[in-house]
């Protein structure tokens, strides 16, 4: 699932039929459940990323410092091992497979700030229902 397809689903979701608040109403708790469970499931993705994340690391780092087994040198040549700290880190920093699970990383990360987002306006759709209504009883001149 990619954050447009959400925005997507988010822009139907989101409008509130002034005709049919008491549906409207009724909609809150299906929405939640649905947008939590994808917030969930994005979680899920990120934490899955971040090992992936972790066991790349590892197997970049030794590769870097000459540790990873012979056969990986042979697969992908690297002339020389990185001894010092800073040389290691700008090597890690510029590895194109840990930079593509980062950027997913914070891609999930942008996908479940924007979720979180959704839900708490769920969570104030009630309210949004009930200020609608008290206005419809003012402007018919109602108490």
């Amino acid at each position: 699932m990619t954050i447009e397809e959400i925005e997507e689903m988010w822009k139907k979701d989101s409008v509130i039929d002034p005709d049919n608040l008491h549906e409207e109403s009724l909609k809150i708790p299906q929405l939640h459940s649905k947008y939590h469970n994808i917030h969930n499931m994005i979680t899920l993705l990120r934490e899955r990323a971040r090992e992936t994340y972790s066991t790349v690391y590892l197997e970049r780092h030794n590769y870097y410092t000459g540790k990873a087994p012979a056969e990986v040198y042979v697969e992908n040549p690297f002339p020389y091992k990185v001894r010092d700290k800073d040389a290691l880190q700008r090597h890690i920093d510029a590895d194109e497979r840990l930079n593509k699970l980062d950027m997913k990383i914070r891609y999930y990360n942008v996908m479940l700030k924007f979720l979180e987002d959704i839900i708490k306006t769920i969570h104030n759709r009630g309210f949004q229902i009930k200020n609608s209504i008290d206005f419809m009883k003012f402007t018919a001149g109602y108490n």
